[in-house]
């Protein structure tokens, strides 16, 4: 089985589907069959591996391929999966699935070339989740950055060009720093070792001092800040939300943010020990400054959508407490935050998408009484929303808890402002139930049908997944702990 390279399909599938598309018919069920056909198998793939390797504790790499690729500048093909790894391909591979399904309806123009520009962006993320050579990361890093580009820009809302400017400006300002830092650190190690290599063991062994620590790093967390993202690097992320289509916002919100997240675990952490130690103190600070900040902001929101894409920053920034306070519990608590917001965000995100379908408005002046015109979807929307503000035995709840408990063992005065700033992100998730749901029947409100047969089977897969993390987190949880515990000795 292991001679098999799993990892590779799994990564490549959808590109081969994108390509595919591309000869066929340009007629609207060529592209979003083909792309359901595609994500549907790599999901089955990313299974697969999840049943093979569900038994093995350990922390070390449960499955590599590493290969030669340009040997005269040391740059190898090597992709490794460990339990972290493993859970991204799975929500990546998920999301894809549900991305597509969401999308088959609502994207009428340019089909073909939607679904290519999809897949495309789906194999950059799988690729960037298991890439542990670092041209190869950056590689990957770079692709998912262009077809998020054009699927916000051609399919997206009123001020997509614009908005799709900001973004590019923000990512690739971001990816250039990490690049240079990259080539710095590749230098280095070169002239100490008399090895040049872009490998990710060798380069954490490089003997670097504090201050070459902390600029390099310092350009590595620029990238991954502006992913995540943190405050003051976010502004890029509510405008790009609102003009995205819904599938766009699902991987925005889903997927791409988590991978700013992962570069600081796999990358930035075990490469730059000395200087990731030094700025915890300011990670703590500036994730809690998230938290408020997305919160107040989004309390005088109209636009429904960009309410969530605000939301995301306040929860995000809690994951960022977590990375920063850094013990076993808080890390746990982040790495399944990081799934958890994947699942609730994207149900919230998709949710939208169906009544902007049927209403062509997301403010929330023309919404009111929806649980009496539409009360499955409501019933849906109530649910995420409860999921979103962490009730209790809903998935939220598990990682904020975990990071809360966690941060209060050796940082009570954060673990209490966190939680303070929980407590305010509840006062804007129950004025979004109010306004949408409840009241009296407003303008075409009373018009508006029900979520059909295939809304509802997205929307109820999402809810398994909610009640699954919330109720039984512990599987999910064991796949975290050898990563984790491996992070914790090398920057210790």
């Amino acid at each position: 089985m292991n001679t098999f390279p799993m990892l590779s399909a799994i990564v490549f599938l959808p590109l081969l589907g994108a390509l595919f598309i591309l000869i066929l018919p340009d007629r609207p069920e060529s592209g979003r069959r083909t792309s359901l056909a595609v994500t549907l198998v790599d999901l089955a793939l990313v299974v697969l591996l999840l049943f093979s390797n569900s038994g093995t504790p350990s922390g070390q790499w449960l499955r590599v391929e590493d290969y030669a690729w340009i040997p005269a500048l040391g740059i190898r093909y090597t992709l490794s999966l460990d339990g972290l790894s493993l859970m991204l391909l799975l929500l990546t591979t998920f999301l894809g699935v549900l991305s597509t399904l969401i999308s088959w309806n609502q994207i009428k123009e340019k089909t073909r070339s939607y679904y290519f520009f999809l897949l495309l962006t789906l194999t950059g993320i799988l690729g960037v989740f298991v890439a542990t050579d670092l041209f190869l990361f950056y590689f990957f890093w770079e692709i998912q950055i262009i077809p998020m580009f054009f699927l916000v820009g051609i399919w997206g809302h009123e001020a997509r060009r614009r908005t799709t400017i900001k973004f590019i400006i923000f990512t690739m300002t971001g990816s250039l720093f990490m690049l240079i830092a990259l080539i710095g650190l590749y230098t280095v190690h070169g002239r100490q070792t008399g090895i040049y290599t872009f490998a990710l063991s060798p380069l954490m062994e490089t003997s670097l001092t504090l201050d070459i620590q902390g600029w390099l790093y310092a350009a590595f967390m620029l990238a991954f800040a502006i992913k995540i993202p943190m405050v003051p690097l976010h502004t890029w992320l509510p405008d790009t939300h609102t003009q995205a289509p819904t599938a766009g916002s699902v991987i925005l919100a889903g997927l791409l943010l988590k991978t700013g997240v992962y570069g600081v675990f796999r990358f930035a952490a075990p490469l730059f020990p000395l200087a990731f130690r030094t700025s915890m103190p300011l990670l703590m600070v500036l994730g809690l400054a998230a938290l408020f900040y997305a919160s107040w902001i989004a309390l005088s929101q109209t636009d429904i959508k960009r309410l969530i894409a605000y939301s995301s920053i306040g929860h995000m920034g809690l994951v960022v407490l977590g990375l920063a306070a850094f013990n076993s519990i808080t890390l746990s608590g982040s790495l399944l935050q990081v799934i958890n917001h994947g699942v609730s965000t994207s149900a919230l995100f998709i949710l939208v998408g169906i009544l902007n379908e049927r209403i062509d408005s997301r403010e929330f002046k023309d919404f009111g009484g929806l649980w009496k015109q539409m009360p499955v979807f409501s019933a849906f929307f109530l649910f995420f929303s409860m999921a979103s503000l962490g009730l209790p035995g809903l998935n939220n709840f598990v990682g904020e808890i975990l990071i809360l408990i966690g941060t209060y063992r050796a940082h009570p005065v954060f673990s209490a402002i966190g939680f303070a700033g929980l407590l305010f992100g509840v006062i804007y998730v129950l004025r979004m139930v109010q306004d949408a749901l409840f009241g009296e029947l407003r303008g075409a409100v009373s018009l508006l049908r029900d979520v059909n047969a295939r809304e509802t089977l997205i929307l109820g897969t999402l809810a398994l997944g909610v009640l699954f993390l919330g109720l039984y987190p512990r599987p999910v949880l064991h796949l975290f702990d050898g990563p984790i515990r491996l992070l914790m000795e090398t920057v210790s």
